[in-house]
């Protein structure tokens, strides 16, 4: 439902009254930072809401409609509302730390350098001080900070710690950087098309088109939620996929693959290296999960009419 739903309902004109300003901010608020879409009959959505709608007709197999006058809204359909994005941008806006309101064009300047009330980090946190707090406190913390005297072997704990979790976050990338100087990698756009099962109550799955790669015939599937019977009525969303080998091998064929967003894609999606070794006897590997950020970037590519990847392949030869 759009946030903007219970207050299109009232018949005042919001430009009249001595409260029309006040009345103005209130309705515009969920519209602060983002893109609002119109429908064909003039009522507003904010971008959440809009993809929301749009990510729950998928899943229930349903057109999307508006959620005030049921008329079907798509991103073709809908368009953006100039005059409203316009006077949004004039609105005085809220610093979500101290509750002041600025400017628009003030309020990031005022959020990083300015607000007392601003989230900050001790300045001894390379040496493991977890605090965070608002600025108007940091330098009473900094004075009273036991981390500057803490012995050499104490620090060298916490910076044994620090390096494990620094070690973790190098290894994708060292492992990245080891699997391109592998002579035979491939890589192809991939487009997940929308299909049902045949079940009584049909599922949602998606499966792409055969494609070649290392000389190899290919398939990706993906589901939402594991299958779950009703993901519409989950808040959390999520993307799981399989790869399936649909030529026939004379030997065991051993890769590593990953999928990663396409080239005219804003999702989001956290790089993570699967292997799997590819026989006649096992030719499809078991489904694992697409690192999505979270449920926002899962209902964008739900949103989507299809969903459009591009996968890695690097053979591991012996």
């Amino acid at each position: 439902m759009s946030c903007l739903e219970t207050r299109t309902q009232s018949s005042v004109c919001p430009w009249l009254g001595p409260t029309a300003r006040q009345r103005f901010w209130a309705w515009a608020q969920p519209l602060r930072f983002c893109r609002p879409s119109l429908c064909t009959n003039g009522h507003l959505m904010c971008a959440g809401c809009f993809i929301h709608l749009l990510a729950d007709a998928r899943l229930k197999e349903e057109q999307a409609t508006c959620p005030n006058c049921r008329c079907e809204i798509s991103k073709s359909l809908c368009c953006r509302n100039l005059a409203v994005e316009k006077a949004v941008s004039e609105l005085p806006s809220e610093c979500g730390f101290c509750l002041c309101q600025f400017p628009r064009s003030l309020l990031e300047r005022h959020q990083k350098e300015e607000c007392q009330d601003r989230v900050t980090q001790c300045k001894y946190k390379r040496i493991g001080c977890p605090w965070h707090g608002p600025f108007h406190e940091l330098t009473v913390h900094e004075a009273a900070c036991a981390h500057p005297t803490k012995t050499g072997n104490e620090l060298m704990e916490i910076l044994d710690e620090m390096d494990q979790s620094h070690r973790k976050e190098m290894q994708l990338y060292n492992s990245i950087f080891s699997l391109l100087s592998f002579e035979k990698i491939g890589y192809t756009e991939v487009q997940f098309r929308p299909y049902r099962t045949d079940d009584f109550i049909t599922r949602l799955y998606y499966e792409t088109p055969r494609f070649t790669v290392l000389n190899q015939t290919w398939v990706l599937k993906a589901r939402v939620n594991d299958s779950e019977r009703n993901p519409n009525l989950s808040c959390k969303r999520t993307l799981s996929f399989q790869l399936l080998l649909k030529s026939k091998v004379t030997a065991p064929l051993e890769c590593s693959f990953l999928l990663l967003k396409g080239p005219y894609d804003d999702v989001k999606i956290s790089p993570v290296i699967y292997h799997f070794v590819f026989t006649n006897e096992s030719n499809e590997t078991d489904y694992v999960p697409l690192p999505i950020v979270d449920s926002v970037e899962c209902n964008k590519l739900l949103a989507a009419k299809n969903i459009n990847l591009r996968l890695f392949l690097f053979q591991i030869q012996k």
